[in-house]
């Protein structure tokens, strides 16, 4: 076969190499494609799937993944929390388990269960040796975890895994808990809380003389001390413990949180459900499509600026783009010109043109955008979510009046040099520059406060549309409040708390 001189030669193998491998075409992905996936979470879904499929290994996939995407239990809870003798993790566990509605696995549990020759077996080894073998227990566990409930509703180990050997065979068989809780207290306060701890026989429910009695007599009665916690024996468990949980910790390296036991223990429960019902950061393709909302001399630039240069995201401010498609004579020129010498607002189906071409573009599509300055009302915001455009992290930056006066009614600038001063923050550096010193009359007072009235007025309305807004104190330091929206960006959004 003769080649050509095109076959040939570097030009020719990029030629060939062009036409062959499709991932060199300049492709053009349609906005809305990125926002199903994400609205969908089509990535984590199809990773959680893949899990499974890894973990079973069932010999006809398509019937396993149908049945598991029937299920969808991806987000069930699935929890571990753990702590010395006393540090109050069945409590919490228990409280956790009723607040979620999910089922509570203990050693005690899972032994008990009825009609079980797993859990029968198990009852004899701890009534002869007061332990379960670790095979056994795992066994048993793994009989109780595939049980309808658990599949459904999700599960809550307390003070399971006890070693390192059983934590690395719970994750062999594909035992993955999403949140990891550590209880943690001096000793000291462990044995002196460890003393006065009773048991309800019948419910199970655990109290304490001091911290946790129980008001009603009838429960005060039937009350027992449990097996083993004297102070000797207490001691030894805790010396077990600590031998045991340093080499379990390193099996959960990106799911644990330590909290500490030695506080009220509501306040150990809240901190404990804030954590298990946030959301790990996931390892799905993202592209931020930020909007900054807030009052005049919020901060808004300021934080887009520090966006658009860390993360490379397109600063889009609305004002900025109606002056520059005035000042470009772009199409749009003619429309907008006569609104700004009128020094009227430009329509929104107007400004919304002059967004549309500029969220369109492919930079604002690949690397994402923060937008600020619009929507600044309901209608705005209903006419940009109708043609597509749906910011997936809204943050509300809130400043007190006093503030926002103090940042703005004290601006000034230097009609010669054009340099602009503050004079609290960036004072002139003579007398004679002060004197001559102007103030721009939308730096007055009084339009400042027409600005702010307005900002508030429809804030609420967009605050309720934008369900999972973030609001932030936007009066501290400009790169605290950055790092907050860093934080709400790289994360995934909290679950709203019941």
């Amino acid at each position: 076969m003769t080649r050509g001189p095109s076959d040939s030669g570097p030009q020719g193998a990029a030629a060939r190499r062009g036409s062959m491998d499709a991932t060199t075409a300049p492709h053009r992905i349609p906005p809305q494609m990125p926002q199903y996936g994400e609205a969908n979470h089509i990535f984590e879904l199809m990773q959680n799937m893949l899990e499974q499929l890894l973990i079973h290994q069932p010999k006809d996939p398509i019937p396993f993944m149908i049945d598991h995407l029937q299920r969808d239990n991806d987000y069930v809870p699935k929890i571990v929390i753990l702590g010395p003798p006393a540090s109050g993790k069945t409590t919490i566990a228990m409280w956790l388990a009723k607040h979620l509605s999910t089922n509570l696995l203990s050693v005690e549990s899972l032994i008990a269960k009825e009609y079980s020759p797993l859990a029968a077996d198990a009852r004899m080894h701890y009534q002869k040796f007061k332990m379960v073998p670790d095979m056994l227990l795992i066994r048993l566990m793994q009989e109780r975890l595939k049980e309808e409930d658990c599949v459904r509703r999700g599960w809550i180990l307390d003070g399971i895994p006890e070693t390192r050997e059983q934590a690395l065979t719970i994750q062999t068989l594909g035992i993955s808990p999403r949140h990891v809780i550590v209880l943690s207290a001096p000793d000291t306060v462990l044995i002196e809380r460890n003393l006065g701890k009773r048991i309800d026989p019948q419910t199970g429910e655990i109290y304490h003389t001091t911290f946790d009695w129980p008001p009603e007599s009838e429960i005060q009665n039937r009350l027992m001390v449990p097996a083993g916690i004297f102070e000797g024996e207490t001691a030894r468990k805790l010396l077990e413990y600590h031998r045991n949980i340093v080499r379990i910790l390193p099996s959960y390296p990106k799911i644990l949180k330590v909290i500490s036991a030695d506080q009220p223990c509501v306040d150990v429960f809240y901190q404990a459900l804030t954590y298990v019902q946030t959301s790990h950061r996931s390892n799905a393709p993202f592209t931020p499509r930020v909007l900054l909302c807030g009052p005049v001399g919020s901060g808004k630039s300021l934080q887009a600026a520090l966006l658009a240069q860390k993360y490379g995201l397109i600063n889009v401010c609305c004002g900025q783009l109606l002056k520059e498609a005035v000042a470009d004579k772009s199409k749009y020129s003619d429309l907008i010109q006569p609104f700004f010498e009128k020094e009227i607002a430009v329509p929104d189906n107007i400004i919304m043109k002059v967004l549309k071409q500029r969220l369109d573009q492919q930079d604002c599509v690949e690397r994402g955008w923060v937008l600020h300055g619009f929507p600044r009302d309901l209608d705005q915001a209903h006419l940009m979510d109708n043609l597509g455009y749906k910011p997936n992290r809204v943050f509300f930056l809130n400043v007190p009046f006093d503030s926002v006066i103090e940042r703005l009614s004290l601006r000034r600038t230097d009609p010669i040099t054009g340099e602009r001063y503050h004079l609290m923050y960036k004072p002139p550096p003579t007398i004679e520059v002060q004197a001559r010193l102007l103030q721009n009359p939308k730096d007055s007072e009084e339009q400042i406060k027409l600005k702010m009235d307005l900002f508030y007025r429809n804030s609420a309305e967009l605050e309720q549309f934008y369900g999972d807004a973030i609001t932030l104190n936007g009066d501290q330091d400009p790169y605290t409040v950055f790092e907050y929206i860093e934080s709400g960006i790289i994360n995934r959004l909290p679950k709203k708390v019941p």
